[in-house]
């Protein structure tokens, strides 16, 4: 209700924000923690904010999230948190048994101003890591950046920690899949395993937060990159990063640390990039693309071509983390559909709105970073009235507010499931998405016909 005094025309406003268009980095890295196999993610600070990051997955994967937190009160607070932390270390290896930690800060230790590398290794001189457990970590401030930029520091910690080189080859293909569902990233494992290329894919959430119910607690699911993979990464032929935002500078690190060649890929959304991703694993791994991929293919391009007359023209309004957007505008534009406005919260910078115009034209109105909030997206909405909103769960507001129907994709999604088992990556993703939008389509089509125009057939 509160949402119709929105005003239809922007006004300018340098030091606001107004319910943002992200969550806080620390959110990021404990996504990408629990990606490796046996690690238990640690937040450095206080309780309260463990316990956000730990409900923001928690309710977007309806599983319970494992971590823990040095637990700062007045003390730390104010002479630091190394001895939180040392206790915390001890504690952790000798009642839970992770085999590795990582590490995030928060906004407080960050402004305290531990430092952390300094404190594991005295952690390390004074045996409180047992032989052949490790510590890594990152820093997460949340006063800057975002979830996505939280996902790309603890990827890159993990190459910077664990990655070596050996100098002898395995012919194996890394991939830094993104910030994306551990359905994509099992998704894009399989596409890789149905070519014959042999990779590493890492961080990989698959198994661990869309893990099934057995009926027995695990306090480590058996998914997750198993930590002499991330080390053998540096022994791969190459690395495709998909993403520049959350996989980039890990894929960069390695390419300097170990001398892995890197291919900055999109993420692979819609028929353009995931062809790209194909033949970039076919040309990267000197392989050939078998026939099942083919079909696949296909399929999208069948469903496409019959249903293009309902694409024609549609207009989306965007909202969400610059990687998915940059795909995700580039399929739309794909499907002949035109694009209104393109917002997130996410720092994407000037390659990021070049990405979007590329596509686009100069006609969408893209923003990036501060400023790009949820109520500049509903001013932007007021004023284009799209046909389509695709955004997380947070968009469902201005989508009630405005009546337009809302593809709900990206991070956070508190109420809806799917987004865990059902990929929106790779040829099988992209139909997923073409049913989506047409469902939103054709239903509000059923919904608005006259009644000599209701249709069976549509």
């Amino acid at each position: 209700m509160l949402l119709r005094h929105t005003p239809e025309t922007n006004t300018e406003k340098t030091a606001l924000t107004v319910n943002p268009a992200k969550t806080c980095q620390p959110v990021g890295a404990m996504y990408a923690a629990l990606g490796i196999h046996n690690c238990l993610p640690h937040s450095h600070g206080s309780q309260g904010c463990c316990a956000y990051h730990r409900s923001a997955l928690t309710r977007h994967y309806k599983d319970p999230i494992m971590a823990t937190t040095s637990s700062f009160t007045e003390g730390a607070s104010v002479f630091g948190g190394q001895a939180n932390l040392m206790e915390s270390i001890h504690n952790i290896f000798t009642i839970y048994s992770p085999d590795i930690i990582a590490v995030h800060t928060t906004c407080l230790s960050e402004v305290i101003g531990d430092d952390l590398k300094q404190i594991i290794n005295k952690a390390a001189a004074e045996g409180k890591i047992p032989a052949g457990k490790r510590v890594i970590h990152t820093n997460t401030p949340s006063f800057k950046g975002s979830h996505v930029t939280g996902f790309a520091n603890m990827t890159q910690s993990m190459v910077q920690y664990l990655s070596e080189s050996t100098g002898k080859k395995t012919g194996r293909i890394n991939v830094i899949p993104g910030f994306v569902e551990p359905s994509d990233m099992e998704e894009i494992k399989r596409i890789a395993a149905e070519m014959g290329v042999k990779t590493v894919v890492f961080p990989d959430t698959s198994g661990v937060v869309n893990s099934p119910l057995e009926g027995k607690f695990r306090m480590y699911p058996k998914g997750g990159t198993v930590v002499e993979d991330i080390i053998s990464a540096g022994d791969s032929t190459a690395t495709l990063a998909l993403g520049r935002l959350a996989s980039l500078p890990a894929a960069k690190l390695l390419d300097t640390k170990c001398k892995v060649p890197l291919f900055p890929l999109d993420l692979p959304i819609g028929l353009r990039a995931t062809d790209a991703f194909v033949d970039q694993l076919r040309k990267t791994a000197g392989v050939s693309v078998p026939e099942s991929i083919m079909v696949e293919r296909g399929q999208v391009v069948d469903v496409l071509t019959d249903m293009h007359q309902y694409f024609y023209r549609k207009t989306a309004a965007l909202v969400g983390d610059p990687d998915h957007l940059v795909s995700l505008v580039q399929f739309l534009t794909d499907l002949d559909m035109k694009i209104t406005s393109v917002v997130t919260g996410t720092p994407g910078g000037p390659k990021f709105e070049k990405a979007v115009r590329a596509c686009t034209g100069d006609e969408t109105f893209v923003k990036s970073g501060a400023g790009a909030d949820m109520f500049l997206f509903h001013q932007l909405v007021k004023q284009r009235k799209p046909d389509l909103i695709f955004g997380n769960t947070y968009a469902k507001y201005i989508a009630r507010d405005e009546d337009i129907p809302l593809i709900r994709i990206g991070f956070p999604i508190y109420d809806r499931v799917g987004h865990q088992y059902f990929p929106i990556v790779g040829y099988r993703g992209a139909l997923r998405l073409l049913e989506k939008i047409l469902t939103a389509l054709l239903d509000r089509q059923d919904r608005d016909a006259p009644e000599e125009s209701f249709e069976l057939v549509m």
